[in-house]
């Protein structure tokens, strides 16, 4: 497990070092841990990928690469686009290709606060082994301490289904305290 983290976020961080408009992101609650990296590889492209490790019931990583489309402005922040979402669960193992996006919107009386969330779903369309679908939602609240630093806290739900004996399952559940640096 600790390998595979590590080259991740060795590969990540290379990948953000070469693009403009790059974010890192961990965040941490009772149950689990969160990677993720994004950067922009052309005005309005982002490319991005991250890792969720859960205790939450059953161990879970959750892997994910993912191509967005985005928006920023003062007042908002926008993006939708493809995943690649990868389970590896003592329940179920399997991937699959979703759709989804965020969005945030900074408070006009408070410009260093944004609210806003996010939304994975992978269906059993495209989708291999033992995954049926899975999704990952989250809502967040941000406060910008420094012009590319910001501190949140949000509550996420994670969450796959599993062919055969694995059924239905939530993977990680509750709050989570993060920290997103902006390049």
């Amino acid at each position: 497990m600790k390998p595979t983290l590590t080259l991740l976020a060795v590969l990540a961080l290379g990948a953000v070092g070469n693009a403009q408009g790059a974010s890192l992101d961990l965040n941490l609650g009772p149950d689990a841990v969160q990677f993720e990296a994004a950067g922009e590889v052309v005005d309005g492209i982002s490319l991005g990928g991250g890792v969720v490790h859960s205790e939450y019931r059953e161990d879970a990583t959750v892997f994910n690469a993912q191509l967005m489309g985005t928006n920023h402005t003062p007042d908002r922040e926008v993006g939708v686009g493809a995943r690649w979402t990868q389970f590896d669960t003592d329940v179920g193992k399997g991937g699959g290709l979703g759709l989804g996006g965020y969005g945030y919107v900074y408070l006009p009386n408070l410009p260093e606060v944004s609210l806003g969330g996010y939304g994975f779903y992978t269906p059993n369309v495209i989708s291999t082994r033992d995954l049926e679908d899975g999704y990952e939602v989250g809502v967040r609240a941000r406060y910008a301490f420094a012009p590319n630093v910001d501190g949140y806290l949000g509550l996420r739900q994670l969450g796959a289904d599993f062919d055969d004996d694995g059924g239905s399952r939530t993977l990680d559940r509750g709050a989570q305290l993060g920290v997103r640096l902006r390049f």
